[in-house]
């Protein structure tokens, strides 16, 4: 399983490379929730958002021969991103196989850092296939998008920026879909402050997590429909063990206060966050009543948003 070792090896291989993104504070925030509410913003990384740290991360420990062959990902949208970002860097070439509904910006991006793109259906299952048979047709190494020690630990570097920066934390709330970012928070919070709780939160309409946790079983995600499109995945054999042995609770949040959270972080501190990011900052929120006069880390995912319709209304 993936220790605090492992955590601060990934550190060293992203120095220099990823951007240790900001912790940012707001009054008016922490009056809002009555705690001190220190927020990890990594809609500041590369690719605009934490996946980037993992994606680096693994793409960097590959062997010679499975550079040359090349990588593969299924992903809706940031995990797309960062790998074809961190595979342009290295040299190394990138495939990624999409649902056809994921976010147009994402796409863009995807395409943009020169990946090779590849549509599937809006299912899980179909973007596994789609993988599987890439990888058996031109020999791709497969970078799962969170079902990876290599991946996890990569994200886990986010947490211990954040416990660099501002010391022990009474709670840290991270989202979860596929579950990456919280495993790897959890591992870095615990071996760091065992008293911290970690908290995951999640959208209510995509909730397979919290039924997972609950039930001690893993639940595939059948049909989510969450404005949080990067959390419409679920749990993997390697996150899942993780959550269950170091996280303490799975929150979940409905579509409008997912929302709020973006408008408050919007309006409040100017930060550009998408639905996903939110997540973590809707279950502070929602939890605010047991926060009360705490220390509060809030890791925001991701950035990453659609905003031609925005833009255009303002042309009228």
């Amino acid at each position: 399983m993936v220790d605090l070792q492992d955590v601060r090896a990934a550190a060293e291989r992203i120095r220099g490379v990823a951007n240790r993104t900001p912790v940012m504070t707001s009054t008016t925030i922490d009056r809002m929730v009555g705690a001190n509410v220190f927020f990890k913003c990594e809609s500041f990384q590369k690719a605009g958002a934490f996946k980037f740290r993992g994606a680096f991360n693994t793409v960097s420990q590959l062997s010679e021969d499975e550079k040359a062959r090349g990588v593969i990902a299924h992903s809706s949208g940031n995990h797309a991103g960062a790998l074809a970002l961190a595979c342009s860097m290295l040299g190394v070439k990138a495939a990624i196989v999409m649902p056809r509904n994921s976010p147009p910006v994402k796409i863009a991006a995807t395409r943009g850092y020169g990946a090779e793109i590849v549509f599937c259906e809006n299912t899980v299952e179909s973007r596994a296939e789609v993988a599987g048979q890439l990888i058996k047709k031109h020999g791709y190494t497969l970078v799962h998008p969170y079902n990876d020690e290599r991946i996890v630990a990569g994200a886990g570097t986010a947490a211990l920026e954040l416990i660099e920066d501002v010391g022990e934390l009474d709670h840290i709330y991270a989202p979860v879909g596929g579950g990456g970012l919280v495993s790897g928070t959890a591992i870095t919070t615990k071996s760091l402050n065992p008293q911290t709780r970690v908290i995951a939160a999640e959208p209510e309409k995509a909730d397979d997590a919290y039924r997972s946790f609950r039930d001690g079983r893993i639940y595939p995600s059948v049909h989510p429909d969450t404005i949080a499109d990067g959390l419409r995945t679920q749990l993997g054999e390697v996150t899942f063990r993780i959550i269950r042995e170091h996280v303490d609770e799975i929150v979940t949040v409905a579509e409008d206060e997912i929302v709020n959270a973006m408008r408050i972080l919007w309006e409040r501190m100017k930060i550009v966050v998408e639905p996903s990011g939110a997540v973590s900052f809707a279950g502070v929120l929602k939890m605010k009543a047991a926060l009360e006069s705490s220390r509060v880390g809030v890791i925001i995912s991701g950035g990453n948003i659609e905003l031609d319709r925005f833009f255009k209304s303002l042309l009228g």
